[in-house]
């Protein structure tokens, strides 16, 4: 009997799951193209990291992450949600276009260490040469004893 309930209970819901199919969103119109979509994805993901950071500086300029994202790519919200929503339907294009989004982040990042690193090189070489030139006008000021004369 208690093999019967589960069969029945596998079975319905399995039934209610092919029942619950989403549908293949329509095509949009004004499709955002996958490329120009990588470039929004990756605004947006820039942006919202720097919302996180930068806050108060974001609301004291008047800036909406999402509407300058938009206005820079000459997009509108709805364009952005229908393409994203239709992309998104198909995994393996979603993926295919996120792993691009990841890649341009990797290589920004890389960028930025690069810079990061170059500065501190150079901050480190003022650094040195001012501990020198201390070095060398405290080596003027004091006067040298001559052993011979003590």
């Amino acid at each position: 009997m208690r093999k019967i309930i589960t069969a029945v209970l596998i079975s319905l819901l399995v039934l209610h799951c092919k029942n619950n199919r989403i549908d293949m969103p329509e095509k949009p119109d004004n499709l955002i193209s996958e490329e120009k979509m990588v470039e929004v994805l990756f605004d947006m993901t820039v942006i919202s990291a720097a919302k996180g950071l930068n806050r108060r500086v974001m609301e004291d300029k008047g800036i909406e992450p999402e509407a300058f994202v938009y206005e820079k790519h000459q997009i509108d919200s709805v364009q952005f949600s229908e393409s994203n929503r239709y992309y998104s339907y198909d995994v393996k294009t979603y993926e295919l276009i996120y792993a691009r989004v990841k890649e341009k982040l990797q290589a920004q990042k890389e960028l930025f260490n690069k810079d990061l690193k170059a500065k501190a090189t150079k901050a480190d070489s003022i650094s040195k040469t001012n501990r020198v030139r201390r070095d060398s006008l405290i080596r003027l000021k004091t006067p040298e004893i001559n052993p011979d004369l003590q």
